[in-house]
C-alpha cells in the first residue's frame, strides 16, 4: 500500500515568474522517504497558464 501527500503552490502572478520554492519541497520529503510522483494543475488562466498547482509525493506504508 502507498501513502500520499499533497502540497499546494501558488505560482507568481507576473508572467514569466519563476518558481524555486519547489525545490525546497521536494527535498524536504525526499529526506522524509517519499518519492515525487508528479503534480496536478489545480487553477489554470483562460490562456493555460497555472495558477496553482499540487505536488503529489508518496511511499511506501
Amino acid at each position: 500500500m502507498k501513502q500520499y501527500e499533497y502540497v499546494h503552490i501558488r505560482i507568481g502572478k507576473f508572467i514569466g515568474a519563476k518558481l524555486e520554492s519547489h525545490r525546497e519541497i521536494i527535498d524536504e520529503y525526499a529526506s522524509r522517504g517519499f518519492t515525487y510522483a508528479g503534480y496536478i494543475p489545480t487553477n489554470i488562466t483562460d490562456y493555460g497558464k497555472f495558477k496553482e498547482i499540487d505536488l503529489i509525493f508518496e511511499k511506501d506504508c
